[in-house]
């Protein structure tokens, strides 16, 4: 099966023919009821990140219960569209990129399964390098960025927008970590899809970000967003064969996965 969480604005994806599954995991709820439905080849569950009403924020998002969810569903490949501001005036809004590395800036999330073991994880490449092929063949799609993920809710400071843009990182996020390490954690292949909405407060540009505009921009692109999304899934191979993800060959874990 294949996952697609939904980021701010992104909320369905299925019609009324899907069917919604609720999931407990041991790490609590999910952001929301999981619906399944089929795309192509593929049977594919849908999971809002923020919940179906947008009542989680990006730092109270149950992202282990989230992933754990998809993972007991059968789901092993992820893909996980999201919105970004650009901290380059070359990536304007309605821009779709994806993204190769990250930058984790965010605190006291909840990022690990691993509290109680010594089990160290490989990610020195976050993504998964089959689903990131697969969307960056897509028309019109920026193959490769670093996304520099925040604490949030609050926007960038001008001085952080500037900051972050000096090091070379090209999108700035507030949901791309943990849910990526905890992906590789539990063996799932994972890309982000990031949709431009802003131009971050530092880029000479722009202006100061409002949450407002973030929405209102992210619907503007919502339906061919979907679209990519869904061609992506459509062209996947029906069988995963990525090794790259499987992160525990030859480690004894403390517990099996689901």
């Amino acid at each position: 099966m294949i996952g697609v969480i939904g980021g701010s604005g992104f909320y369905s994806f299925f019609g009324p023919d899907a069917r919604s599954v609720t999931v407990d995991t041991p790490y609590g709820a999910p952001s929301a009821p999981i619906t399944i439905g089929e795309i192509g080849p593929h049977r594919v569950a849908f999971l809002p990140r923020h919940g179906v009403d947008h009542e989680y924020s990006p730092h109270t998002v149950p992202y282990r219960a989230n992933m754990w969810a998809l993972r007991s569903l059968g789901v092993r490949r992820v893909l996980g569209p999201c919105a970004v501001g650009s901290l380059s005036a070359d990536l304007g809004p309605g821009a779709i990129v994806v993204p190769d590395q990250l930058v984790d800036r965010t605190s006291g999330r909840a990022d690990t399964y691993f509290d109680t073991s010594g089990v160290h994880v490989s990610f020195a490449d976050p993504y998964c390098p089959e689903l990131r092929a697969a969307v960056a063949a897509q028309p019109g799609v920026v193959d490769g960025g670093t996304m520099v993920v925040i604490q949030g809710p609050r926007f960038s400071t001008r001085a952080e927008s500037r900051w972050f843009a000096s090091q070379g990182f090209t999108l700035v996020n507030m949901t791309g970590y943990p849910e990526a390490v905890l992906a590789r954690e539990l063996e799932m292949c994972y890309a982000a899809i990031a949709l431009v909405t802003d131009l971050d407060a530092g880029i000479e540009t722009g202006d100061g970000v409002r949450a407002v505009d973030v929405f209102a921009e992210f619907q503007r692109n919502l339906e061919p967003f979907k679209k990519l999304v869904q061609t992506t899934i459509e062209g996947l191979a029906a069988e995963r064969t990525c090794t790259h993800c499987l992160a525990h060959d030859g480690v004894r874990l403390p517990f099996e996965l689901p």
